[in-house]
């Protein structure tokens, strides 16, 4: 899969088969999506790529938003490896694009640089200034620009389409396991184990620490994960939190890994979220804390 960070494309990868979104999470959803776009770029021997955006919109328009990704831009990119795309065009999505009209971005970027054939997008898909774009926008310039647009349907759930919304809600209320369906694989936390106050050592229970960076925040408490990395797969269990009974003030994700005793310190860990097993709580003593770990790691490794 070739990626892009500007729009000089590779003659190979023009008069191609698009998908235009922010693919959060690569969900069931997605999936579909990617799969009935790559099924018309065979029928047509046509190539066919991922358009996306960074930052995502949202984030870019309200800086107040810190804690909303599935995934980070790595973890998209290697998940849409899995999927054999031709290419990947990440959009820098700054102030100067967002004041192209949706008229200015079809013609100047789907023309003029990519020159699509078929433009596969959703129903409410919006785009240019002010979110004036829609897909009436893009029918409306087919025939100027020689494309075709096709609007997917969505994948529903239980009566529900499964969206990133959706997701992101049933992560933040700590319903891993019905978050890890939509996604079709277990919610992940990628990121480099940093140096605390090595207090789990001190109590038995020596933790790998993670910042949680600009990763929607789940439901603060007690999980069961399976941490993989280039060198091993364990089970583990997890807390997200502020760690209450040492009144801590910044939120954290702590994971304790069975069976791995080593320094981890600037490594590289996949954090894959299994189920929640309680809410997090502070104790009165160290004693009591020790006692509770005991339980949830019983706990834990029963779910794993």
């Amino acid at each position: 899969m070739k990626i892009y960070n500007n729009l000089n494309i590779s003659k190979n990868h023009k008069n191609s088969v698009i998908a235009i979104g922010n693919f959060d999470g690569i969900h069931s959803g997605h999936q579909k999506v990617i799969a009935q776009a790559k099924k018309k770029a065979k029928k047509n021997r046509l190539p066919f790529g991922l358009i996306t955006f960074e930052p995502m919109p949202v984030m870019f328009f309200n800086s107040k938003i810190k804690n909303y990704r599935i995934n980070s831009l790595l973890q998209k990119k290697i998940q849409l490896e899995k999927f054999r795309l031709d290419f990947l065009i990440i959009i820098k999505f700054n102030k100067l694009f967002s004041l192209l009209s949706a008229e200015q971005f079809i013609k100047r970027f789907i023309y003029s640089k990519i020159k699509s054939k078929y433009i596969f997008v959703s129903k409410n898909f919006k785009f240019g200034r002010k979110r004036k774009g829609n897909i009436n926008t893009l029918k409306k310039f087919e025939n100027i620009f020689r494309f075709k647009t096709i609007i997917t349907s969505p994948l529903r759930n239980s009566k529900r389409i499964i969206s990133s919304s959706l997701i992101r809600k049933k992560i933040s209320l700590g319903k891993i396991e019905e978050a890890n369906k939509l996604l079709s694989r277990p919610w992940c936390v990628k990121g480099k184990v940093i140096k605390g106050k090595r207090r789990g050592r001190k109590i038995g229970f020596p933790t790998c620490n993670i910042k949680l960076n600009d990763y929607i925040i789940p439901k603060l408490g007690v999980y069961s994960v399976i941490v993989k990395t280039n060198y091993f797969r364990k089970k583990g269990i997890a807390n997200i939190g502020y760690r209450p009974t040492f009144n801590g003030q910044n939120l954290l994700l702590e994971v304790n890994i069975f069976g791995i005793n080593k320094n981890l310190y600037n490594k590289e860990i996949n954090v894959n979220f299994i189920r929640f097993i309680r809410s997090e709580k502070k104790f009165k003593d160290l004693e009591q804390l020790k006692k509770q770990i005991k339980i949830d790691i019983i706990q834990a490794k029963k779910n794993v």
